[in-house]
């Protein structure tokens, strides 16, 4: 067996940061989910934080630290989407109130302790959430950008646009001086746009083997998704709604499920009308240099097999 990856997971969760953390978690043998860090997104950070912790114990993990983060952007009042993700964030499955402690340390001071005292090189972040503690921790400590291996997020959309304004994404909207930085820092970056995550659509006969697991965690995934894709299927007329985030995760574990290609982004801060949008030189018509792997394309049916195979370890 190949070296199991360590990755830090930074998150706002959210029902479909919910699916992503579950399938990290479920991916033992291959990932070292060295701890979760919360920001304020999707719901505030008191919600994030607790969130978090609520699918460690669901999914039997409480040896998993989560550490809260930045409450709000660099800049920028905070934005969050409760109308997607109902009041709680996890809204749809009755969850119970975690009793695992929240950490002591601040997020983006653990990111940095963590990246400095682990081999440079060797420590993936996979971010689900707008980028603040991550723009945070580059802040206080750039040598950090040398030691990560890289970052793969999600975020963004170029072909598909934007799915908070016309132009532009939650995860950047929320923090587009974050954005940004990190895309400025030299750390290789694989991001999943809105371009591939509305390429992996929840399924009724999806949902309906995440469903036939019948396990308690499994069962709250499956609450989750039709809570969550609601407001999808009711804005984009689909048959169930994108899965944004487990997007990351699966990349991890089975890169050869996505295609995409290296080109340069852009993240737009000065424009009201398409603040947050991400510029992606897909034809490469600038002389921009390259910042990330971008991708476009994913095998849905092998992304949702690797959901449910992972979902039924838990």
């Amino acid at each position: 067996m190949s070296q199991r990856r360590k990755i830090i997971i930074d998150t706002d969760p959210g029902q479909d940061d919910a699916a992503a953390i579950m399938l990290a978690l479920g991916s033992p043998e291959e990932l070292d989910v060295l701890g979760i860090t919360t920001v304020a997104g999707n719901v505030p950070l008191s919600l994030t934080a607790r969130n978090a912790r609520i699918l460690c114990e669901l999914c039997g993990r409480t040896d998993v630290k989560v550490f809260a983060g930045a409450d709000a952007p660099l800049s920028r009042p905070l934005v969050t989407a409760e109308h997607v993700h109902g009041k709680t964030g996890l809204d749809g499955p009755d969850l119970d109130e975690p009793t695992m402690a929240l950490q002591a340390t601040h997020a983006v001071d653990y990111i940095v302790e963590t990246l400095r005292s682990e081999p440079a090189g060797t420590i993936t972040l996979c971010t689900l959430g707008p980028l603040t503690n991550v723009a945070l921790a580059l802040q206080k400590a750039p040598d950090i950008a040398g030691r990560l291996a890289e970052i793969v997020m999600m975020g963004g959309g170029f072909f598909e646009g934007g799915n908070i304004t016309p132009a532009a994404e939650f995860n950047i909207y929320v923090d587009p001086e974050a954005a940004a930085m990190v895309f400025r820092a030299g750390v290789p970056i694989v991001m999943m746009p809105l371009d591939v995550t509305h390429k992996v659509l929840t399924l009724n006969t999806r949902v309906e083997k995440i469903r036939a697991i019948g396990s308690r965690p499994a069962i709250a995934l499956v609450e989750m998704l039709e809570f969550f894709e609601r407001f999808d299927v009711e804005k984009y007329g689909s048959d169930g709604g994108p899965l944004h985030d487990p997007t990351v995760i699966a990349y991890l574990l089975r890169p050869d499920l996505f295609d995409g290609r290296v080109c340069n982004v852009e993240i737009e801060t000065a424009s009201e009308l398409t603040a947050g949008m991400t510029v992606v030189d897909w034809w490469q018509v600038t002389d921009r240099k390259p910042n990330a792997r971008v991708m476009r394309d994913v095998d849905a049916h092998g992304f949702f097999e690797l959901l449910t195979e992972r979902v039924a370890r838990l």
